[in-house]
């Protein structure tokens, strides 16, 4: 796929998908309840808006979420997308949707893996400027340690991976929607086992079910990424399916998505499989995906 298809299909189809979605996304905290610490700005040169929630007690430990976007849409675009701003004070989170950069056809991409989506070769490091945004939020709030998430959209779902795999350390779980790891597992060094779901429509034609390549850059399918974490993390490479099915898209039927988990994980690890059945690359969410989601983050706190 070239490159302009490629944006076509992730970054301007997404846009126009949600464009006009767009809510409230101000600071949560700013009405209401104990006034916030005065900063909320942050990220330097690559500015993003932290919500706080009107509940924010500087004497708790509060969850903090990252929202990666998907290429060419922006976090303002993610976060409408996902209905994610009425987490903030219905589930008392921190939430941080930033941005990547822009690359020479004008559209804004994380520098994730090799397959997703650094197009132009930038030297752009987005780990360390997401490791630096979670270092800068935890100086200023009193963020729970064990309770720093990373929530990603296909770019942003590869991006979380890579996150994952080099600074395990700083994160509780990651959530990816219609992303994938690395493709040589050798790429991948967590330092610890960490919890893991992979939320992917079996008929999504963009990151491909059973895995594809992007520019001659190779992904792993979804079933070799989940698999790959569940070796990371120690778990048993056997999966179960108790026959449990949730709810993410209100366009299809009934309770489209199956579960697919991994036994004998270490105490507190999950790695899962979310498959929505007749779902695309962009599915149609509606509010309890965000709500489902948070649920299985929270279940999931760091080691």
């Amino acid at each position: 796929m070239r490159p302009v298809e490629f944006a076509l299909a992730l970054g301007l189809g997404f846009a126009l998908v949600v464009a006009g979605a767009c809510g409230d996304n101000g600071n949560g905290g700013s009405v209401g309840g104990a006034a916030p610490p005065p900063k909320t700005l942050f990220g330097g040169a690559r500015p993003v808006t932290l919500e706080v929630p009107r509940t924010y007690d500087a004497k708790q430990p509060t969850p903090l979420l990252l929202v990666l976007h998907g290429f060419g849409a922006s976090g303002l675009i993610e976060e409408s997308y996902l209905q994610l701003h009425p987490l903030v004070d219905s589930e008392g989170i921190l939430l941080a949707a930033p941005d990547g950069t822009v690359n020479q056809m004008n559209r804004e991409f994380w520098n994730a893996t090799d397959a997703c989506c650094n197009f132009d070769g930038s030297s752009v490091d987005d780990v360390a400027y997401l490791s630096g945004l979670i270092d800068e939020i935890k100086a200023s709030y009193n963020v729970d340690p064990k309770r720093v998430y990373v929530l990603g959209h296909s770019n942003g779902a590869f991006m979380a991976y890579r996150m994952a795999c080099e600074r395990t350390d700083k994160l509780a779980a990651i959530v990816s929607l219609a992303g994938a790891t690395w493709n040589d597992p050798s790429r991948c060094t967590p330092s610890r086992p960490l919890s893991v779901l992979e939320i992917h429509g079996d008929q999504d034609q963009t990151i491909l079910y059973g895995g594809g390549s992007i520019m001659g850059a190779v992904y792993p399918s979804v079933h070799d990424t989940v698999t790959r974490w569940a070796t990371y993390d120690g778990c048993n490479p056997a999966t179960t399916n108790n026959g449990a099915a949730i709810d993410l898209d209100v366009q299809l039927a009934g309770a489209e998505t199956t579960v697919t988990a991994f036994g004998g994980c270490p105490s507190g690890i999950a790695v899962e499989l979310w498959t929505i059945v007749g779902g695309v690359h962009v599915p149609a969410v509606g509010p309890s995906f965000a709500t489902q989601v948070w649920a299985w983050m929270m279940a999931h706190p760091g080691r």
